[in-house]
């Protein structure tokens, strides 16, 4: 399964071609996590036009399912933060959380952020909004 980052969520909200070609290309389950739900919520939330926002990401939000958390996820969560740690490599816990899920769903992580992403072990990840 693709899991979708928040970055990617921003990219199909704004009506990206690119992204959304690459989404009806995709034969298999896409999915995205609480954590991104949420992080849509807080952009929506900032914005300009808040209620009209707020909309939006609840009408994207029915489209996919959301991935909650798990213990499994949890469990994720403290492995990859302790190893970034040791490494001198720390993610922001947001980040942390989304990858945590991925991990544990055995999903891929379609991000256009393969800077941070790409340093938690053994997390696949994917761009869509680059060539």
């Amino acid at each position: 399964m693709r899991v979708l980052d928040t970055d990617v969520c921003v990219e199909l909200l704004r009506g990206n071609a690119k992204v959304i070609e690459r989404r009806v290309e995709i034969d298999m389950p896409v999915v995205t996590t609480w954590m991104t739900a949420a992080e849509l919520y807080y952009g929506a939330e900032r914005s300009s036009a808040p209620t009209k926002n707020r909309r939006l990401v609840a009408r994207f939000l029915e489209t996919l399912p959301v991935v909650e958390t798990t213990s499994r996820a949890a469990r994720q969560f403290g492995v990859i933060k302790s190893v970034l740690e040791r490494l001198g490599q720390r993610l922001a816990d947001p980040d942390l959380i989304i990858a945590a899920l991925c991990l544990a769903h055995d999903g891929i992580l379609v991000t256009g952020n393969l800077r941070h992403f790409g340093r938690v072990p053994g997390l696949q990840v994917e761009t869509w909004t680059r060539a």
